[in-house]
């Protein structure tokens, strides 16, 4: 079987697919990436990726989508706390990545000839190749926002692309893989329930982490911003964790990636910057994580049984940080609320470890992706 992967082109989105691509190849299929920017980085798992070449530069396909959908984007980018409160919302953002993407996705697809394709749901190119094709769309969710309707939205917008490229309307058979617990979304998951297994890239364990170095004496909290917002939105929401984070007994843990940190200013002697760490390497020693909201990150906290503060990041995570509050297995605030009682809450709140701990039971429970590998050959 050949299974074509085509995440939406970013990190963030291609990482999560990862798990289930090294599943389908451990069982003797055939993978094959699709994507560009940031999301070709799914090669460093080794797998295939083929850059689909998108034509403009990242920043020229937002500036651009910026121009069409100004007050849509500052959702997108989380400004003052803004954010998506239905997926629905962001067709339309990517409605237009779509008919830009649509070709080299097509071309990819039918120069491979896949007998499945896997995407993201926002990814109205891969509809469009699966039902050109006619094999089946199968969209692999990455976090808690429900996409059920989103093909019929995406279409609606879409059929003139649909109709220009050969297909004759929605792939005929969908599928949903969903891999947010079903206790964080009202009981049930849309389709097929997936266990979350974090990947985040490899990386050598630098040497003040286990097995190079002991557990933590005191907590440790993680702090990241993920693979976007923090180029998007800055450094301010870490300001304000680390305007709290002097007077807590308490290791903090900059995971930011590759950025300059120096408008941070005077760093608290408490606090590690770390760079770019995965997180699956990096939330086996913490207690508790500050984040974003995106949903691979706010996944793999909960697979690691981790408390959580959910800042305002933009795009979904105002849905996946509503979802961790509402369980009870974090909080989801303004980073200006942050202080150093809600940092001591979030450590040692055993209502909030309890309910985190249960979550991690119930991912637990959840079919791996090697259990799906067998209804991706029934189709």
């Amino acid at each position: 079987m050949r299974v074509l992967f085509l995440p939406i082109p970013g990190i963030g989105h291609s990482f999560p697919t990862v798990p289930l691509a090294w599943a389908l190849r451990a069982a003797g299929h055939e993978v094959l990436f699709g994507t560009a920017y940031a999301g070709v980085a799914v090669e460093r798992a080794g797998l295939p990726v083929v850059d689909i070449g998108l034509g403009a530069d990242q920043p020229e396909v937002f500036a651009e989508l910026e121009r069409r959908y100004p007050e849509l984007n500052a959702k997108m980018r989380g400004d003052n706390g803004a954010g998506l409160t239905d997926m629905l919302e962001a067709v339309p953002v990517f409605a237009g990545i779509t008919e830009q993407i649509t070709l080299p996705v097509t071309d990819l697809a039918e120069a491979w000839r896949p007998d499945v394709i896997v995407h993201g749901a926002l990814h109205g190119a891969a509809l469009i190749a699966a039902a050109k094709l006619g094999v089946p769309s199968v969209d692999l969710g990455d976090g808690f926002g429900r996409t059920v309707d989103v093909p019929e939205a995406m279409y609606e917008r879409l059929s003139h692309a649909f109709a220009e490229h050969g297909a004759p309307g929605l792939p005929e058979t969908r599928i949903k893989i969903d891999v947010a617990p079903p206790s964080m979304v009202g009981g049930s998951s849309e389709g097929w329930p997936m266990r979350y297994v974090p990947f985040n890239g490899g990386a050598v364990v630098p040497d003040w982490l286990p097995p190079n170095a002991p557990e933590p004496q005191r907590p440790r909290i993680g702090v990241t911003l993920g693979s976007v917002a923090v180029h998007l939105g800055g450094l301010g929401p870490v300001a304000a964790v680390l305007e709290a984070a002097g007077d807590l007994d308490a290791e903090f843990v900059l995971a930011l990636g590759d950025v300059d940190t120096e408008s941070l200013g005077p760093i608290p002697p408490n606090v590690r910057i770390a760079g770019w760490v995965p997180l699956s390497a990096l939330l086996p020693t913490c207690t508790a994580l500050v984040h974003h909201g995106g949903g691979g990150t706010t996944l793999t906290a909960l697979h690691n049984g981790v408390t959580q503060i959910v800042l305002p990041g933009g795009g979904d995570g105002n849905i996946n940080g509503e979802a961790v509050d509402k369980r009870g297995a974090g909080l989801f605030v303004r980073p200006e609320a942050v202080d150093p009682a809600m940092l001591e809450r979030v450590v040692t709140d055993e209502k909030m470890r309890s309910a985190a701990e249960e979550v991690r039971a119930e991912i637990a429970t959840m079919p791996t992706p090697a259990d799906i590998v067998s209804r991706l050959e029934s189709l």
